[in-house]
């Protein structure tokens, strides 16, 4: 038996795991962001609440873990951004602990047990507040020791225009800190700012998607524009793993019309050729990071 969890800013969830059949969820707790001391003890109630001791833990984390460091770079959790995490947990739990990034994970869940299956190369894409994912390749995660593989969301390549007709595209600046990166449009909160440059409207994600749904003109120019940016990069990813498969996650994979939209321009633009859908909903809609962590967990244990 492993114990995962999914360590998110906000909360920290937890999971009993037994075989890739066999993941039953612990509940969820309060994160401690700035509290080291604290974060361990709640590792430990969850442990506790198992009723009997793991073999090890797995954690998913909306960070990255350096391949040559294994330091953690994270964002919203400050008591174990910059820490070799997974070697001060053992210490203290005295317990093997594997950890990998969210996007990794919810892959890895996707390749496993989701739109993935059967497939070799599973490249599982991330449009939520932002974009992120991650590479599954013949059932095992590119990223097993850490680095950035998969992280097609950052990196100078937004298009200057983009759309039919061609409109100028700001690069904009992006949270990693370089400019023109798909994390700055290829999610909600990019999405938002399209919006918000091609119009002047401060429309929420939810309303944009809304007004297309109902035909609004700007709003169709809005997703005529985003997915002309998207797509390119995304073949493009597609193109350099060979994934067959890109099941997609995070907010914005709720709109199936969306989805297809943006499979129609993907696989015009990609050297392979197929005749049926490549980008995909994720079909791991509950925890896939929890998921994802267990079976990482397991695949560890078998090893």
């Amino acid at each position: 038996m492993i114990i995962s969890f999914d360590i998110g800013g906000s909360a920290i969830k937890g999971g009993i795991a037994r075989s890739e059949s066999d993941i039953v969820p612990l509940g969820r707790r309060p994160t401690p962001k700035d509290d080291f001391p604290a974060f361990v003890e709640t590792l430990r109630s969850f442990i506790a609440e198992a009723g009997e001791r793991p073999s090890r833990i797995a954690l998913s984390i909306a960070g990255v873990v350096d391949p040559d460091t294994q330091r953690l770079i994270v964002a919203n959790i400050p008591c174990i951004h910059d820490r070799n995490l997974a070697a001060d947990l053992e210490r203290e739990l005295g317990l093997p602990v594997l950890i990998a990034n969210d996007a990794d994970c919810f892959a890895m869940a996707e390749a496993e047990l989701g739109a993935g299956r059967g497939h070799r190369i599973v490249f599982g894409a991330i449009l939520g507040t932002g974009v992120g994912g991650g590479v599954v390749s013949d059932g095992r995660l590119i990223n097993a020791s850490g680095g950035f593989a998969g992280e097609w969301g950052h990196g100078p390549i937004i298009a200057s225009h983009a759309g039919t007709p061609p409109v100028a595209i700001p690069a904009y600046a992006c949270g990693c800190g370089q400019k023109g990166c798909v994390d700055t449009v290829g999610g909600a909160r990019g999405l938002e700012r399209l919006h918000k440059t091609l119009h002047d409207l401060d429309f929420s994600s939810e309303e944009i998607i809304t007004d297309w749904r109902n035909g609004e003109e700007k709003a169709n120019r809005t997703i005529d524009v985003y997915v002309d940016l998207v797509a390119s990069p995304l073949a493009l990813a597609i193109n350099i793993t060979g994934a067959t498969i890109v099941p997609v996650g995070g907010g914005l994979s709720n709109v199936e019309a969306l989805l297809a939209e943006l499979d129609h321009a993907v696989r015009a633009r990609i050297l392979r050729k197929f005749d049926r859908p490549l980008i995909v909903r994720s079909e791991c809609r509950i925890e896939p990071g929890l998921i994802g962590a267990a079976l990482l967990g397991l695949k560890a244990e078998a090893a």
